[in-house]
Protein backbone atom coordinates (compact mmCIF):
# COMPACT_ATOMS: atom_id res chain seq x y z
CA UNK A 1 0.00 0.00 0.00
CA UNK A 2 2.99 2.52 0.45
CA UNK A 3 4.09 2.31 -2.86
CA UNK A 4 0.82 2.75 -4.39
CA UNK A 5 0.80 6.05 -2.07
CA UNK A 6 4.23 7.20 -3.11
CA UNK A 7 3.68 6.76 -6.76
CA UNK A 8 0.33 8.69 -6.63
CA UNK A 9 1.74 11.40 -4.75
CA UNK A 10 5.13 11.53 -7.84
CA UNK A 11 2.37 11.42 -10.43
CA UNK A 12 0.37 14.25 -8.58
CA UNK A 13 3.67 16.35 -8.59
CA UNK A 14 4.35 14.58 -12.19
CA UNK A 15 3.67 18.13 -14.62
CA UNK A 16 5.70 19.97 -12.64
CA UNK A 17 8.69 17.37 -12.33
CA UNK A 18 8.68 17.58 -15.83
CA UNK A 19 9.24 20.98 -16.64
CA UNK A 20 12.22 20.74 -14.41
CA UNK A 21 13.11 18.28 -16.07
CA UNK A 22 13.12 19.68 -19.49
CA UNK A 23 14.98 22.94 -17.75
CA UNK A 24 17.68 20.67 -16.40
CA UNK A 25 17.89 18.64 -19.33
CA UNK A 26 18.61 22.09 -21.34
CA UNK A 27 21.62 22.84 -18.99
CA UNK A 28 23.18 19.38 -18.84
CA UNK A 29 23.25 20.97 -22.87
CA UNK A 30 24.41 23.45 -22.00
CA UNK A 31 27.26 21.76 -19.55
CA UNK A 32 25.80 21.95 -16.41
CA UNK A 33 25.46 18.79 -14.02
CA UNK A 34 22.51 16.46 -12.42
CA UNK A 35 23.03 14.74 -9.33
CA UNK A 36 20.35 12.85 -7.08
CA UNK A 37 19.91 13.49 -3.74
CA UNK A 38 17.02 12.86 -0.85
CA UNK A 39 14.83 11.19 -3.83
CA UNK A 40 15.10 14.13 -5.86
CA UNK A 41 17.23 15.27 -9.08
CA UNK A 42 18.94 18.49 -9.09
CA UNK A 43 20.30 20.04 -11.75
CA UNK A 44 23.12 22.87 -11.68
CA UNK A 45 25.31 24.65 -13.69
CA UNK A 46 24.86 25.24 -17.78
CA UNK A 47 21.76 27.17 -19.02
CA UNK A 48 20.22 26.17 -15.61
CA UNK A 49 22.59 29.14 -13.86
CA UNK A 50 21.06 31.99 -15.83
CA UNK A 51 17.60 30.80 -15.45
CA UNK A 52 17.77 30.77 -11.61
CA UNK A 53 19.67 34.19 -11.61
CA UNK A 54 16.60 35.58 -13.20
CA UNK A 55 13.94 34.39 -10.65
CA UNK A 56 13.20 36.35 -7.76
CA UNK A 57 13.94 37.07 -4.86
CA UNK A 58 16.91 39.74 -6.08
CA UNK A 59 19.95 39.70 -5.96
CA UNK A 60 18.85 36.28 -6.93
CA UNK A 61 17.97 32.89 -6.24
CA UNK A 62 20.08 29.86 -5.21
CA UNK A 63 17.44 27.57 -6.23
CA UNK A 64 13.96 26.67 -7.16
CA UNK A 65 11.84 23.60 -6.94
CA UNK A 66 9.45 22.16 -9.59
CA UNK A 67 8.24 18.67 -8.23
CA UNK A 68 10.95 16.69 -7.50
CA UNK A 69 13.61 18.50 -9.46
CA UNK A 70 15.29 20.61 -7.65
CA UNK A 71 17.30 23.68 -9.92
CA UNK A 72 20.24 25.42 -8.52
CA UNK A 73 23.03 27.85 -9.56
CA UNK A 74 25.76 25.82 -8.29
CA UNK A 75 26.54 22.49 -6.41
CA UNK A 76 27.46 24.07 -3.45
CA UNK A 77 24.34 26.31 -3.23
CA UNK A 78 22.31 23.49 -3.83
CA UNK A 79 24.09 21.95 -0.50
CA UNK A 80 23.00 25.22 1.69
CA UNK A 81 20.00 24.98 -0.13
CA UNK A 82 18.85 21.20 -0.16
CA UNK A 83 16.79 21.48 3.49
CA UNK A 84 14.60 24.43 2.39
CA UNK A 85 14.14 23.10 -1.02
CA UNK A 86 12.95 19.49 0.29
CA UNK A 87 9.95 21.62 1.77
CA UNK A 88 9.03 22.60 -1.36
CA UNK A 89 9.21 19.10 -2.73
CA UNK A 90 7.02 17.97 0.01
CA UNK A 91 4.50 20.94 -0.85
CA UNK A 92 4.19 19.69 -4.43
CA UNK A 93 3.47 16.53 -3.17
CA UNK A 94 0.59 17.77 -1.37
CA UNK A 95 -0.68 20.25 -3.54
CA UNK A 96 0.32 18.25 -7.00
CA UNK A 97 -0.83 20.82 -10.18
CA UNK A 98 -2.30 22.90 -7.90
CA UNK A 99 0.53 24.43 -6.31
CA UNK A 100 1.58 26.85 -9.14
CA UNK A 101 -1.74 28.89 -8.19
CA UNK A 102 -1.23 28.58 -4.78
CA UNK A 103 1.98 30.00 -4.69
CA UNK A 104 1.44 32.84 -6.70
CA UNK A 105 -1.93 33.26 -4.72
CA UNK A 106 0.23 33.09 -1.31
CA UNK A 107 2.83 35.60 -3.04
CA UNK A 108 0.18 38.35 -4.56
CA UNK A 109 -1.87 38.67 -0.95
CA UNK A 110 0.98 39.71 1.04
CA UNK A 111 1.84 41.91 -2.29
CA UNK A 112 -1.74 43.68 -2.10
CA UNK A 113 -0.93 44.34 1.42
CA UNK A 114 2.68 45.89 1.09
CA UNK A 115 4.38 43.13 2.59
CA UNK A 116 6.65 40.93 0.60
CA UNK A 117 5.36 38.90 -1.39
CA UNK A 118 8.65 36.14 -0.92
CA UNK A 119 9.48 36.20 2.76
CA UNK A 120 5.53 36.69 3.56
CA UNK A 121 4.23 34.04 1.56
CA UNK A 122 3.09 31.18 3.96
CA UNK A 123 4.87 28.19 1.53
CA UNK A 124 7.96 30.18 1.91
CA UNK A 125 7.44 30.82 5.79
CA UNK A 126 7.34 27.18 5.87
CA UNK A 127 10.18 26.47 4.32
CA UNK A 128 12.21 28.95 6.43
CA UNK A 129 10.88 27.39 9.53
CA UNK A 130 11.98 23.99 9.16
CA UNK A 131 15.98 25.56 7.19
CA UNK A 132 17.96 25.51 10.79
CA UNK A 133 20.78 27.37 9.08
CA UNK A 134 18.91 30.66 8.80
CA UNK A 135 19.63 30.21 4.95
CA UNK A 136 17.29 32.62 3.12
CA UNK A 137 18.42 33.30 -0.42
CA UNK A 138 16.55 29.87 -1.99
CA UNK A 139 13.26 29.89 -3.64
Amino acid sequence: MAILIRFAVVVWALPYTLLGLTIGMIGLLSGGRVRVRSSVIEFHGGAVTGFVRLLPPKPSAVAITFGHTILGQTGPGLDLARNHELVHVRQYERWGPLFGPAYLLASLVPWIRGKDPYRDNPFEREAFDSDRKGYSQTG
